[in-house]
């Protein structure tokens, strides 16, 4: 299941599962302060895998302290290795990403120039800058927006003019949650996942 990708120039410890059924794969983008091992702790990883649904965790190159190297933080390069990453792993089939932070940032740039089934998205930071914004109108395909009530990074306002801009998508509000919302409310975050993934495989 872990394997180091080589892609872009670039080297990237991931985490990958191939269904034997031919689903739709998930994407797991980390925050800039994580990596992969992020989504074992809250226990996605193993749920992933109990449900059988595909899934590549990658450690992104603009990670503090993650697995991929060399280190940038230009989000086209990103994109660029990301793009390699899905088409290395899954061939051709359009995948869900979720992204958190940095990672959601990645996400909705990743899904102005990419076929994207769904987006997940934990307080994406920069979600409203112009070229983004503009993009927005094209992303017919679900989105969910995670935002933790105690965020004190990401303000609501934000992410409820973000929810606004696009065309399929709900803002969910996790009480008692802070900035990384997803490991303050693990279960409800899972549980809102698999409901996202849910729509799209029906």
């Amino acid at each position: 299941m872990e394997k180091a990708l080589s892609i872009a120039d670039h080297k990237c410890q991931s985490i990958i599962y191939k269904a034997t059924t031919n689903t739709t794969p998930i994407v797991l983008l980390h925050g800039f302060s994580y990596t992969i091992e992020v989504w074992e702790k809250i226990g996605l990883i193993k749920l992933l895998l109990e449900k059988r649904v595909s899934f590549l965790a990658i450690d992104m190159p603009y990670g503090l302290k993650s697995r991929g190297y060399p280190k940038t933080r230009d989000i086209q390069k990103n994109i660029i290795i990301l793009n390699e990453a899905i088409r290395e792993v899954f061939g051709d089939t359009v995948p869900m990403i979720l992204g958190a932070s940095l990672g959601g940032k990645i996400a909705l740039n990743y899904a102005a120039k990419f076929p994207v089934k769904a987006l997940m998205v934990v307080a994406p930071a920069d979600s409203l800058e112009n070229k983004l914004v503009e993009a927005y109108k094209k992303f017919t395909f679900p989105t969910r927006i995670v935002w933790g009530a105690l965020d004190s990074i990401i303000s609501g306002e934000e992410m409820r003019t973000l929810t606004s801009k696009l065309p399929n998508a709900k803002l969910l509000v996790y009480q008692g949650a802070a900035h990384s919302a997803y490991q303050d409310q693990p279960e409800w975050f899972k549980h809102d996942l698999l409901e996202l993934y849910a729509n799209v495989e029906t």
